[in-house]
């Protein structure tokens, strides 16, 4: 769970920029070591930006940094 909240502090820093968008946060997952990119790719297989915002992220540790739309920020699963 740890890694999961240390990458959603770190995503919901960059959600304050005007600018943030799902390829700025992907971005910012892919420098997280902790990220099971694997996992990852099946928990987004029907992601669509238009739709849902931004990714959640699988992390090694079985947890989940998860996109929350509607509070605009990631939470820790």
């Amino acid at each position: 769970m740890t890694d999961a909240q240390r990458l959603a502090k770190a995503l919901n820093t960059l959600t304050k920029n005007p600018q943030f968008s799902y390829t700025k946060a992907r971005a910012a997952a892919r420098q997280e070591p902790a990220v099971d990119w694997a996992a990852t790719k099946t928990l987004n297989e029907d992601f669509n930006p238009d739709v849902d915002g931004c990714e959640s992220f699988a992390m090694n540790d079985k947890s989940v940094c998860e996109w929350q739309a509607g509070q605009f920020r990631y939470v820790a699963r």
